[in-house]
């Protein structure tokens, strides 16, 4: 880990890139580099066949290796922001002293610089300054004010859990409208919490109230005075998962909170269908008499006789 001092005086711990991962992205890229030399020079000693053309051979050839020499970093990490192929494949990046990503004008400085130390050089003089340096840092870094870290690490086995939710902080958060906040901030909060263990103690907390500021901002009401920003953010994190619950648990059973029916049966809409104890005024079960003072429900069918019309015999009292 390398401590790196931002632009807004901010101290970030980033990763800093092995020499062996370092050493099998040289190797991509050279070999990559070797085969666009091969094809070019094919090309050039095609087109000057003809006699009394070594010259602009010659020169075609001094042109084809400074674009493969130099041209090829410089636009792979120009454009990618840092990324050759090789560091592409190890998951390595090249990064400003200051943890922002590398410029034009530094990506040229080490391109130059790799022609003489790497292709001129054989690979001499930057094999031993990343020895000898604490960031790894060869001579075109030092030249350029760059190093490279990693950007990709392996998955660990075990991760620090956020922050639980304090219970003086459960009352407040039921209570939030949490309409303005955002999926993204709601992402960028998560992550936070997520790599707590691994930021240095003045970049938790100032990238901890820069959160909670944005997030104040879009959520109300705000906080109880005094509530520091991974309570307050895992509090607003935790009220909103636990809404998205609650909202996607009706659409689980049917969308009324009720289990689906089974198919080829009809779903209850209502009491006084067959196998119910109908209310005041409806029938029972058949078989059982209804309540004293109901009248038969002649729209319901049954597995027994139908009941009597109203105005037909009834049995005597």
């Amino acid at each position: 880990m390398a401590e790196v001092v931002t632009g807004e005086a901010v101290i970030l711990e980033v990763p800093c890139a092995r020499f062996p991962s370092r050493l099998l992205a040289l190797v991509i890229d050279l070999a990559t580099q070797l085969v666009l030399l091969a094809i070019l020079t094919g090309i050039i000693a095609a087109a000057t066949l003809r006699p009394g053309s070594r010259a602009s051979a010659a020169a075609l050839l001094v042109t084809a290796f400074v674009l493969v020499a130099v041209g090829y970093p410089v636009i792979w990490e120009t454009l990618s922001r840092g990324r050759s192929p090789g560091k592409l494949a190890l998951g390595l990046r090249v990064v400003s002293d200051d943890g922002g990503p590398e410029r034009f004008r530094q990506a040229l400085v080490r391109g130059l610089a790799a022609a003489v130390e790497i292709w001129g050089l054989a690979g001499c003089p930057a094999l031993i300054c990343s020895l000898v340096s604490a960031r790894g840092k060869r001579l075109g870094d030092v030249f350029a004010g760059t190093f490279v870290i990693q950007q990709r690490l392996p998955a660990r086995q075990a991760r620090a859990a956020p922050p639980p939710v304090p219970p003086q902080l459960a009352g407040w958060a039921a209570g939030l409208e949490l309409s303005g906040l955002t999926d993204q901030l709601a992402e960028t909060a998560r992550r936070y919490l997520g790599r707590l263990p691994e930021l240095h103690p003045a970049a938790r907390d100032e990238l901890g109230q820069r959160i909670a500021a944005e997030v104040s901002a879009r959520v109300s009401p705000p906080p109880p005075p005094g509530t520091p920003a991974p309570a307050y953010l895992a509090a607003v994190l935790a009220e909103r998962s636990r809404r998205e619950q609650a909202r996607l648990a009706p659409a689980a059973t049917g969308g009324y909170g009720l289990m689906p029916a089974a198919p080829g049966r009809p779903v209850p809409d209502g009491p006084g269908q067959p196998g119910e104890a109908g209310e005041a005024g409806e029938a029972g079960e058949p078989g059982e008499p209804g309540e004293p003072g109901d009248q038969p429900d002649d729209s319901v069918g049954g597995d027994g006789p139908p009941a009597p019309k109203a105005g037909g015999f009834a049995p005597p009292a």
